[in-house]
């Protein structure tokens, strides 16, 4: 019987502390925003920093899974699309705000689960929640990843 992948693993012990339904909702909503609010953070300072952070986010996935990899590919290249039309001078406010509200999100659908968010664990399921959500569209769509 073969070990299994890391990004299973990973996914598994994540699932741990969001098996409520509402919580899982919250999470498909806010963890989006959060990726966003926080690409449109470093974007106010520097574009550049936003595609180096998404590059080095990249690395990581293709190393957990190539199909992931693609998947946040293409969502963090819309994210950046949508950013590039913004004005600039919303990009900083707007950000803020969604970072704000979309964490506010993340701690009430913690304390419906009763179980605290996985990052506080291990800082990696802080790139994690984004595959979370992203394995569940695969599974709708009957994609391996």
């Amino acid at each position: 019987m073969s070990e299994p992948r890391p990004i299973d693993v990973l996914l598994a012990k994540y699932s741990e502390s969001h098996l409520n339904h509402t919580n899982e909702i919250i999470h498909f909503v806010c963890v989006p925003a959060i990726v966003f609010s926080l690409l449109g953070l470093i974007w106010s300072l520097q574009p550049m920093a936003a595609l180096g952070v998404v590059l080095l986010s990249l690395a990581y996935y293709v190393r957990l899974s190539i199909p992931f990899a693609a998947g946040m590919l293409v969502m963090s290249l819309l994210m950046l699309g949508v950013l590039s039309v913004l004005p600039p001078p919303a990009i900083l406010p707007l950000s803020v705000a969604i970072f704000v509200l979309a964490w506010i999100g993340q701690f009430i659908g913690h304390k419906i689960e009763g179980k605290k968010p996985s990052f506080f664990d291990d800082v990696r399921f802080l790139l994690i929640g984004p595959l979370f959500v992203l394995g569940f569209l695969y599974r709708r769509l009957k994609l391996a990843y």
